[in-house]
């Protein structure tokens, strides 16, 4: 039984629910971006999203592939020498909005607190780029971020992916490429309410389907914008829990939030892992809803989860094996 919400997170899933436009009735895509990206830039939008940590050294990279260039945000921890472990983070926003700014505030922590660079590249949204450009996208970065580590002050046999929701399907799907098509090696992945499935409804999803800031509703409006003509599409690079195989993965971390329709998306995409011996980590933080590690002015849950993270990637991507 999920816990109770937090006043802060009620009051902002209110407002929300008030001011914001449901994907579902969108019609004006660059339009849902920018009143996002008000949002994330205004005073109370700021102590709501959080601001990043002044104990790290962010600038802004460009990442050219053929016949497109990819903004990236860079986060440098300060104070530490010689080539440094790297986290390539993807953001969320259902493949339809988002940026690498709105992982700021857990990107620049897990730089701070783990030693780690973290690199957030963005990527091509949909509807107007649906289905498979976010996958060609996040994986070519990550290869050009892997090619180039040196000159980027980065350590090559030391990389991880992480992603968040929509972000969280990217990075898994990554994982698993780096597998099957031979590298870059990842020593760990960083799944927070991963979407692993296009498709299936799950016991979460049907138990809740009007939950704050995601509802199944969303989701289906979310899956249908980023497919485009491949909906339908059982390729695991849509849906990586519907791959034919885990083994060899990188150790994952898994984090769910209980009031959230996706829940049960992380729980079989563990279950799925831990069947092929892939080393797991798993948590649901209690009464927090999706979305919540990127908003910890209305989620305490979100500093224990971030904590959390630096905890894993400092055990199994810094420390030297």
């Amino acid at each position: 039984m999920s816990a109770p919400l937090p006043p802060r997170t009620r009051a902002f899933a209110a407002l929300m629910k008030r001011l914001a436009t449901p994907v579902e009735e969108a019609t004006d895509y660059a339009e849902l971006r920018a009143q996002r990206l008000r949002l994330m830039e205004s005073p109370p939008g700021r102590l709501v999203f959080g601001r990043p940590d002044r104990r790290v050294r962010t600038e802004e990279i460009e990442i050219p592939l053929k016949g497109r260039t990819l903004r990236a945000i860079v986060h440098r921890p300060t104070g530490v020498g010689g080539l440094r472990p790297a986290v390539v983070n993807f953001h969320g926003g259902g493949w339809v909005q988002g940026s690498p700014e709105q992982s700021a505030w857990l990107a620049s922590r897990l730089a701070a607190g783990s030693g780690a660079v973290v690199v957030s590249p963005s990527y091509r949204l949909a509807p107007e780029h649906p289905y498979p450009a976010a996958v060609e996208d996040t994986w070519e970065a990550l290869g050009w971020i892997a090619a180039r580590a040196d000159g980027l002050g980065l350590d090559a046999d030391r990389l991880a992916v992480m992603g968040d929701s929509a972000g969280g399907n990217l990075a898994a799907v990554a994982a698993q490429r780096s597998v099957s098509e031979g590298g870059p090696a990842l020593r760990a992945q960083v799944l927070i309410y991963p979407a692993v499935e296009m498709y299936d409804k799950f016991a979460s999803e049907l138990r809740m389907p009007d939950e704050p800031v995601l509802s199944s509703a969303n989701m289906s409006a979310f899956a249908h914008l980023y497919m485009g003509d491949a909906y339908g599409t059982e390729d695991p690079l849509a849906s990586p829990l519907r791959a034919t195989s885990f083994d060899g993965l990188p150790p994952a971390f898994i984090l769910t939030a209980d009031h959230d329709p996706l829940l049960d998306n992380g729980v079989h995409y563990r279950e799925a892992l831990q069947r092929a011996g892939v080393p797991v980590r798993y948590r649901e933080y209690p009464g927090t809803v999706h979305g919540f590690v990127s908003l910890p002015g209305v989620s305490p849950a979100a500093t224990d989860a971030a904590s959390d993270i630096v905890d894993f990637v400092a055990a199994h991507v810094v420390v030297p094996r």
